[in-house]
């Protein structure tokens, strides 16, 4: 049973990997990790509640249907990963890879004025190549998450963060995104990326995030 299971999951592995937009080099999409792994429990559980003259048979039935839905969300996520770094590729924004979900980090130098909380003009361009991979790939929430520097008081970072956070996914609502998918919150200066003693620092911290998580 150990090397049917051992087999399942290497296939799942061998057959689907990804090209990375960035380096042009294949590597092991998370849709074949979450196929491996589902594959493994699958094997596990069906083993344990089949009959034993069964046992087999239960591993395989459940190596295979653990491998559709781990790997299942991870394809999903994979496809719109690589929408969104296509698209985004030299915008400034930034796109990390979590496990099952996506992260857009936009600076707010790009995205805002100093101290303003309306959209800057000259982004709605990306914003909107954005919507439309959001538009694609419907099986996702968003998570829009505004932030500041340490610079002024805990009140005003707060406020600012929150009305960031509101103009952008007021913004994808507006151009066709259902509400119901969107939700806005603001940090304020809790959560930095770097540090705030320096410039360079405190402008890294000043930024909105996106967060895509697969509705399950």
């Amino acid at each position: 049973m150990k090397k049917m299971v051992a087999i399942l999951a290497l296939g799942s592995l061998v057959g689907c990997t990804t090209l990375d937009p960035y380096t042009g080099e294949s590597k092991t999409s998370n849709a074949a990790k979450g196929a491996g792994i589902g594959a493994v429990a699958g094997a596990i559980i069906g083993a344990a509640t089949a009959s034993k003259k069964d046992r087999e048979k239960g591993a395989i039935t459940g190596a295979l249907g653990g491998a559709a839905i781990g790997g299942g969300i991870g394809y999903y996520m994979d496809r719109q990963e690589m929408a969104l770094r296509q698209r985004l590729e030299g915008t400034g924004v930034r796109v990390q890879r979590e496990g099952d979900n996506i992260r857009l980090i936009m600076p707010g130098n790009i995205t805002f004025a100093t101290n303003r909380a309306d959209i800057r003009s000259d982004f709605y361009d990306t914003l909107d190549s954005v919507i439309l991979v959001l538009k694609e790939f419907d099986q996702t929430a968003i998570r829009v998450s505004g932030h500041t520097d340490s610079t002024g008081s805990d009140v005003y970072n707060q406020t600012l963060s929150e009305r960031r956070a509101n103009s952008v996914a007021n913004f994808f609502v507006s151009r066709g995104v259902a509400a119901g998918r969107v939700q806005a919150v603001g940090y304020g200066e809790r959560y930095p990326i770097a540090s705030n003693d320096t410039e360079s620092g405190r402008q890294a911290n000043r930024r909105v995030e996106l967060e895509l998580l697969p509705l399950k």
